[in-house]
């Protein structure tokens, strides 16, 4: 068992210093968001947790103070499935912050039941997608002034069974949380995809990235079948920390080693399904999410 999970989980590591740098991780009060987040820490970087629970997002931010010597790391209250929140949240920093230089949209809702968000929106594609989109745009002028700079948005393996459903992206006539998850994470990719070709030049480089199976509070909406499949193949199931690697290789790779726009899973450029390849959908995806929003981004 031990054999085949060190050859299915790559060990990676780096010593790359990120003193001077600013970071802010979307749900990074638990799971892969926080690993991230005290690994970045552990670099030098100040870190911004971005909760939507701020006493989880504060106890958080102790823990990883009590784990790193003098970490630099605040707690920032941020909903994603409010735009309202979103914008406050991006005002406070700019209030207080004077670069950023990462951006990682690694926040997710997964397989839940019907719901929508404060605008409106169904939960998943809200939240995944819109509410990073959004995020992104807000700081975006932040991220340019501090270039180089990146952003990264966690996807995942089931983007591959995404469609983007643009004439029922509410899901409100035929909605199935693995389907409204797996377009959430389809949408992640073409973003990213998108976004690449959009600010390259302006020093700012993007990646999505497939963490692979993680345990998780992610999978909190499971049904009880699949949680005890999941439960069987325990060993092939990356803890939070291996879930992070893929994210803080995109982070710390030399620039010149990475593509941006690019997919990257187990520490290394990867490709994503043919869906996510589609530069006509990210496009149209783009400019619909422009107009749920009610904003201009050329």
């Amino acid at each position: 068992m031990q054999a085949i999970r060190s050859f299915l989980i790559p060990k990676w590591s780096s010593d790359v210093r990120l003193d001077g740098k600013t970071a802010i991780v979307t749900g990074a009060n638990t799971g892969i968001g926080k690993e991230t987040a005290m690994d970045l820490a552990g670099r030098g970087a100040r870190v911004i947790l971005a909760c939507r629970e701020m006493a989880k997002g504060e106890q958080a931010a102790r823990d990883i103070m009590r784990q790193v010597k003098e970490a630099k790391v605040v707690a920032r209250h941020l909903d994603l499935a409010d735009t309202k929140s979103i914008c406050q949240f991006a005002e406070q920093i700019y209030n207080t912050e004077k670069s950023l230089h990462f951006l990682i949209n690694n926040a997710g809702v997964a397989m839940c039941p019907y719901a929508t968000t404060a605008d409106g929106f169904e939960m998943q594609f809200g939240v995944n997608h819109l509410g990073h989109f959004f995020l992104t745009f807000l700081l975006l002028d932040l991220l340019k002034h501090s270039a180089p700079s990146r952003v990264i948005n966690l996807s995942s393996g089931a983007h591959a069974m995404g469609k983007i459903q643009f004439d029922d992206l509410s899901g409100d006539k035929n909605y199935h949380p693995v389907r409204a998850y797996a377009q959430s994470k389809l949408a992640n990719v073409l973003f990213t995809r998108e976004l690449a070709k959009r600010t390259e030049a302006l020093g700012v480089m993007a990646y999505a990235v497939d963490p692979g199976p993680v345990n998780s509070d992610i999978t909190r909406h499971m049904r009880r079948p699949v949680a005890r499949f999941i439960k069987r193949v325990a060993f092939l199931i990356k803890t939070s920390a291996e879930g992070a690697y893929t994210t803080i290789y995109c982070v710390v790779t030399p620039e010149q080693q990475m593509l941006t726009g690019g997919f990257y899973k187990d520490c290394a450029r990867s490709s994503s399904c043919r869906a996510g390849q589609d530069d006509g959908t990210a496009l149209k995806l783009w400019a619909v999410s422009c107009h749920l929003l009610g904003i201009r981004w050329k």
